[in-house]
């Protein structure tokens, strides 16, 4: 055989491999086509489709309308003092059923819009909403929006707000046949009727008294965007206590109601261009809550709904709730604010009267149970606790905390020496901060020139140039780590200026009982909590502890505790003293619109604070020339208030004394001569308020002599600075005050 005969023979055995090859594959797609054909596939997903329409069918036929629950089964909630005795019951549901004609139009259509557009169009159900709601159900992501008018109806008429598969399935299933049973008009009455509010109030009768002090009929197209926009969180967007975050969500959904109605064809631009946002009113505490009783039953659910407790589930009812409120301190603290302040006012005949407002809580500092707390005059006309408002200024109530953070950080001063109670620093008035790239000169109280001063002397006598100087040499900023480590509530008025050691930030009596628990406590972070217990049948919460981790160091509190106890002994604090041991200190803020008084003994912590507000409760003014000639202050009423409640509510634990680790301070060194202080005027916490307009100290930029002070200490013997011993820091010059040799600096003194 010839080569090209043996070629051609390997090319045809070649061809007829690859001939067998695709006979074999195509034997195999044969194969597997028999079991697999696009018929047989249609065929078992149309299968499984009519297998799954018809087990719905069977769970929509098996599956009946149950009776209405309307919260027919709801409790009241029993509220308990510390003892077991009742303090209150409440939980009587606050709706009235109002008939969709006594609602306008225009309001009816604003809750279609903020919650479900396509309400009159659909079959009551939104699958893809439901769906996506049962896939988040079933991986844990908890509750999901998207349901229509009609299943929140349905939830809140005939089932539960349990987030569970089986009870989105009945709701899925119940909507489709109410749908079909009622009409949309019945749907969206039952809806608007049955819907939470926040503030107790179900129903839209009642949000519209709650919120505008008006009837449902008589509700605008504005105040029913509002409420239409507030059912998604009622009491995230509840104006009162909303967070500035929590307002502009309000009002985002506001904005996106009316815009929809707008799309819908519901609303012409031109009408809805002129809407403005509706502000609601000041809320007001329900029937029953009288006295002291609203205040403490608010601040209990307060604490639960921070807890992970939502005020919808206690508004529901069957709690059995026990407060840490001691009965007896309760009355004692009550009887201290009406025998020290009310029963020298004139508050229906005297409008200066009027504006002055209370607030006082108190805690055991082993356990950081509040064990009695005064919110004002009553809950039923004054609804805001003054025990737990935070819009005005601790004033220098703060000024331990700068203390303690100088103490914990081992701060030194400019010229590099430690901050101990005998440091000296420069104590005259208006003295410009060095340091700082924010300039501050504040004025101390009398606009009073100490010359050189310890920092024990300063405390005493809340010398304002001091603290200034020491928040300046810590820093603002390690100064308010120290103070949210201590307990204070981060915000607005933080600003990380050297102002902010005279207390220009916002904070309540509860707050800075806290502070003041934690100092007491040996610098463990003590968290005031009201709650003993919260019992359900239904569930079982876990509170948190009332004591944390240290906070400072033990030998910070007890230094700053010790610092506290000379205050009381000899400065500004004289008249919270008694027979006890104690440690506090004064406040008073700028223009004399707050006077505070916090103090302890070893065994109870109590802060107490008066506010200056106008009657109708809408702005703050002056406490000047209200319940004394000229300015309030800590060292008088507050003080007064503290000592006759503390002398009441400590009985066998009067004699308690403090356990004191103190860090060892650095004797001072005397001064070379003794420069004459300016003699100061009658009694007062601060000088007298400037005139307007006034600079904020948190913002001024100016080296000047500050026009205004926030400060609060009673002149007391202590405060002659005939003996005080030699700066330890030194600054450049500045013009020598009156009776002070010329070669002394305006920080330091150089010999």
């Amino acid at each position: 055989m010839g080569r090209a005969e043996a070629r051609r023979a390997r090319e045809r055995e070649t061809r007829n491999a690859r001939k067998a090859g695709k006979a074999g594959r195509a034997g195999q797609l044969k194969g597997v086509r028999r079991f697999f054909t696009w018929k047989k596939v249609l065929g078992t997903f149309t299968g499984l489709c009519l297998l799954v329409i018809g087990a719905f069918y069977a769970v929509y036929v098996m599956t009946p309308v149950p009776e209405a629950n309307a919260e027919a089964k709801l409790q009241s909630n029993v509220y308990k003092y510390s003892d077991g005795s009742i303090l209150a019951r409440t939980g009587k549901l606050n709706r009235e059923i109002v008939p969709l004609s006594e609602i306008p139009r225009d309001v009816q259509l604003a809750f279609v819009a903020a919650e479900n557009k396509s309400f009159f169009k659909d079959s009551g159900v939104d699958l893809k909403g439901t769906a996506r709601g049962l896939l988040n159900t079933v991986m844990g992501k908890g509750k999901q929006g998207g349901s229509t008018i009609t299943q929140q109806y349905v939830k809140n008429y005939y089932l539960s707000q349990d987030q569970t598969l089986s009870r989105k399935l009945k709701e899925l299933v119940i909507s489709l046949k109410v749908d079909g049973e009622k009409s949309k008009d019945e749907i969206l009455a039952g809806y608007i009727n049955t819907s939470y509010y926040g503030r107790g109030a179900y129903g839209i009768q009642a949000a519209a008294q709650a919120y505008y002090g008006v009837d449902a009929a008589e509700l605008t197209l504005a105040q029913g965007a509002y409420l239409a926009a507030l059912l998604q969180a009622p009491n995230q967007y509840d104006w009162a206590i909303a967070s500035e975050k929590g307002k502009a969500m309000a009002t985002d959904r506001w904005h996106y109601t009316l815009k929809n109605m707008v799309e819908e064809g519901w609303l012409e631009e031109s009408a809805r261009a002129e809407l403005e946002f509706p502000v609601p009113d000041a809320p007001k505490a329900a029937p029953g809550m009288e006295g002291q009783t609203g205040y403490l039953v608010e601040a209990a659910n307060a604490e639960l709904a921070a807890q992970g407790i939502s005020e919808e589930d206690i508004e529901a009812g069957g709690w059995t709730i026990t407060l840490n409120i001691d009965k007896k301190r309760q009355q004692a603290l009550e009887q201290a604010v009406d025998q020290e302040l009310e029963a020298k006012l004139d508050r229906t005949g005297d409008k200066k009267h009027a504006t002055v407002q209370a607030g006082a809580t108190s805690v055991d500092p082993e356990t950081g149970e509040v064990v009695a707390l005064y919110g004002g005059t009553d809950a039923t006309e004054h609804w805001l606790s003054n025990a737990t408002r935070r819009d005005y200024q601790p004033a220098s109530t703060f000024k331990p905390v700068v203390l303690a953070s100088a103490l914990e950080n081992e701060a030194v001063t400019q010229d590099g020496d430690p901050i101990t109670l005998n440091t000296i620093y420069d104590g005259d008035s208006r003295r410009p901060v060095e340091g700082s790239d924010t300039p501050f000169a504040p004025e101390n109280i009398n606009d009073q020139h100490h010359g050189p001063i310890t920092v024990q002397e300063a405390t005493d006598n809340s010398v304002n140039s001091v603290y200034a100087q020491m928040i300046v040499d810590v820093t603002p900023a390690e100064t308010k780590k120290t103070a949210l480590a201590m307990g204070m509530e981060d915000g607005a008025g933080w600003p990380e200026r050297p102002a902010m050691s005279l207390g220009t930030m916002n904070a309540s009596t509860w707050d800075m009982a806290g502070v003041y628990a934690t100092l007491g406590n040996h610098g463990k972070k003590v968290a005031p909590t009201i709650v003993k217990s919260a019992e359900h049948q239904l569930r079982e919460p876990v509170l948190k502890d009332a004591v944390g981790g240290q906070a400072i160091s033990r030998e910070t509190a007890d230094t700053v505790t010790a610092a506290l106890r000379s205050v009381v002994e000899k400065g500004s604090g004289q008249a919270a003293a008694g027979g006890y041991q104690a440690a506090g200190k004064t406040g008073t803020s700028e223009n004399n619109k707050t006077a505070w008084y916090a103090g302890y003994t070893p065994k109870l912590v109590t802060v107490v604070g008066l506010f200056g507000e106008k009657p109708d409760g809408t702005g703050q003014v002056t406490l000047t020339d209200t319940i004394n000639e000229g300015r309030a202050n800590g060292g008088g009423i507050p003080a007064g208030i503290w000592k006759a409640y503390t002398s009441a509510a400590l009985g066998a634990d009067a004699g308690a004394a403090f356990d004191l680790e103190v860090k060892e301070p650095a004797a001072p060194q005397p001064p070379p001569s003794a420069p004459q202080s300016v003699a100061p005027s009658p009694s007062t916490d601060a000088p007298a308020p400037p005139p307007e307009p006034e600079p904020d100290p948190s913002t001024s930029a100016s080296t000047s002599p500050s026009p205004s002070t926030t400060e609060s200490a009673d002149p007391s013997p202590s405060q002659s600075s005939s003996s005080a011993p030699r700066p330890s820091q030194s600054s450049p010059s500045s013009p020598a005050q009156p009776g002070r040799p010329a070669e002394q600096g305006g920080y330091g003194f150089r010999p």
